[in-house]
């Protein structure tokens, strides 16, 4: 039997709040992670009833039609920040969490304030 919401919402928490600065807010009736008050991570567990727990992140520019197309029992675009260049990240079912950390990563990275992100960048060499 695999997680319920609440442990894959620890796990993606876990994830968001070790990046430099990450905060958590309730918005729209879901917790969201912020950098310096940008927002970087969305979950959301059954969103308007489409079935799935996920991770909503910025995605590099092609990124996410790439493994949209590649994969898209795992990844899709989500209502709303999609055409912002956003993706959804399926983290319910087999999960390969070290994956998402990094999609997390780079969602931090395209938010967080340069200097933050530069200084972050070179602490990971």
């Amino acid at each position: 039997m695999g997680e319920t919401a609440e442990e894959t919402l620890a796990r993606a928490r876990a994830i968001c709040l070790a990046l430099p600065e990450a905060t958590e807010k309730e918005a729209w009736g879901m917790p969201t992670f912020r950098v310096r008050g940008k927002l970087f991570a969305h979950f959301a567990d059954d969103h308007h009833g489409d079935g799935r727990v996920a991770l909503w992140l910025k995605a590099e520019p092609g990124v996410r039609d790439l493994l949209v197309e590649a994969a898209p029992e795992r990844f899709f675009v989500p209502a709303y920040v999609g055409p912002r260049g956003w993706m959804g990240v399926r983290v319910d079912g087999e999960v390969d969490w070290e994956e998402v950390a990094e999609f997390v990563e780079d969602s931090w990275m395209q938010i967080a304030p340069k200097r933050l992100a530069a200084a972050f960048a070179e602490s990971r060499g």
